[in-house]
């Protein structure tokens, strides 16, 4: 048996989710990545003294509408505590965070597991909070240099419980996670930015045990796919010293991307004491249900709620559904298609395959796409009627369109003369000449060459000149071949 067989993993995760506000949570302060190095600022970020922090109500809202996005509960009441601890980007010598009272408690996300199930990931809370600034250390080669433009920035920090046995359901969560707060509007999830940071305590354990091993976290991933290579790593590490009778100590532990090994950063055997106590400037904040029906009023659609509404309701495929609500924009250009046709699949199986192409082709979001749902609705529109074949209309038409995006499909069609022929005496017409011109062909397809049939259906489409109806060319072929 493989030693590695033996256990299992128990992993927690905490992440940290920048807001997208316009200032940071408790002054004016402009929250905005890629400013010159402390110059998004104050006195008031700095903490000095005299100055007082006004709440940024913003950051309320987003809270409450990520908790209601994950099914938690909302705090009737809460305060804010202060957090102190002394650190070189940390200007006031404590953070302003939320103790004993978090914003939003429970709560779930549904993901997959490694075989592809379905699983729940519990929630122990969501809480607000003020980021650090940034220290850099590979900037000069014998100083740290600090930049606190990031201090005060807005945080939501999401807890799990440690329901998470696996590194790919680690990467599955996180992908989860990133995509709800981008549906959301509250973060960017930009990860190689910092503006969505991942902490991930790992434990092993032998399978059946109920007894948690020693909690180890692993710091500074800047990426979904880190995370998941540091668990992986953590995981291997772990089970390898206890195989060799070693023993493990509470830790934090740095992740290496080059070399995809952690490394220590400091002990945690004592549990810190940071002198919990309630921010004294800042009023307690009050959750009326009143406040919360509004915002849940404005949400907007969630990703796993389309990817039911498509699968049960437009008869998608689960990849599909999957595929269209991978991005908040793409999933709303989609919907906005379907209030205009009904043929849900020719609808997804456009966006997936001539939309994307074309997207990817020319480096543009589907932001930038010019052409309006309802006119590509229309494309679909006339190639159901018959009016065109769908390779004329992803060839022909649609290049068109996106080079003049007010114009309308039939009315290209019909100027280019793509309007295909659907009239029966004209049809029969053209396949009886093709029939005619290869006798021979034609007593080897009743003689059982039946492959032959493409040679003919080449040959109508080639007199026509592409305008043939393909279905009712087929149905005249086998009728006359068959005779």
């Amino acid at each position: 048996m493989n030693i590695y067989d033996k256990y299992e993993a128990v992993i927690g995760l905490e992440v940290h989710a920048q807001m997208l506000t316009k200032s940071k949570a408790y002054s004016s302060d402009m929250n905005e990545y890629g400013g010159l190095p402390n110059t998004h600022i104050s006195a008031v970020s700095l903490g000095h003294p005299g100055t007082l922090p006004v709440m940024n109500e913003k950051t309320i809202e987003f809270a409450v509408r990520l908790g209601l996005a994950l099914q938690c509960d909302i705090a009737p009441s809460m305060y804010f505590a202060r957090k102190n601890y002394f650190y070189p980007d940390l200007p006031k010598g404590y953070q302003i965070t939320q103790d004993k009272t978090p914003i939003c408690t429970n709560g779930f996300i549904d993901i997959k597991d490694d075989e592809g199930k379905q699983k729940r990931i519990n929630l122990t809370r969501i809480h607000m909070e003020e980021d650090a600034g940034k220290s850099m250390h590979d900037v000069l080669p014998d100083q740290s240099l600090v930049d606190l433009n990031r201090a005060g920035v807005p945080l939501l920090e999401i807890v799990t419980e440690p329901d998470i046995r696996t590194a790919k359901e680690a990467y599955n969560y996180l992908t989860e996670i990133r995509k709800l707060v981008r549906y959301l509007d509250i973060c960017d999830g930009n990860m190689e930015e910092g503006s969505m940071r991942c902490d991930a305590n790992i434990s092993v354990r032998l399978k059946g045990s109920t007894t948690f091993g020693t909690k180890i976290e692993v710091k500074n991933m800047n990426s979904i796919r880190n995370v998941q290579r540091a668990i992986e790593h953590e995981i291997t590490r772990q089970i390898d010293a206890l195989e060799k009778g070693e023993k493990l100590f509470m830790e934090t532990r740095n992740f290496d991307a080059v070399t995809g090994t952690t490394s220590g950063m400091r002990s945690k055997e004592g549990s810190s004491d940071y002198r919990y106590f309630p921010e004294p400037d800042l009023q307690p904040v009050l959750v009326t249900d009143e406040y919360k029906a509004t915002v849940k009023k404005n949400l907007p659609p969630l990703p796993q709620q389309l990817v039911i509404k498509y699968m049960k309701d437009f008869g998608l495929s689960e990849y599909d559904a999957l595929q269209i609500t991978d991005t908040k924009e793409f999933a709303l250009y989609f919907e906005e298609l379907t209030s205009h046709t009904k043929n849900y699949k020719a609808a997804a199986n456009w966006m997936m395959s001539v939309v994307r192409m074309y997207l990817n082709e020319n480096a543009l979001d589907i932001s930038q796409f010019k052409m309006k749902p309802v006119t590509l609705a229309a494309l679909i529109a006339i190639i159901d009627e018959g009016k065109v074949s769908h390779t004329v209309a992803a060839q022909s038409i649609f290049p068109e369109l996106v080079n003049n995006p007010s114009a309308k499909p039939l009315d290209i069609a019909i100027s280019k003369n793509l309007v295909q022929e659907s009239n029966e005496d004209a049809l029969r017409e053209l396949v009886e000449q093709v029939l005619a011109k290869y006798p021979e062909k034609v007593a080897e397809y009743k003689g059982g060459k039946t492959g032959l049939a493409g040679l003919f259906m080449g040959e109508v489409m080639k007199l026509s000149g592409g305008k043939a109806d393909p279905k009712a060319t087929n149905k005249l072929l086998n009728e006359l071949l068959n005779k």
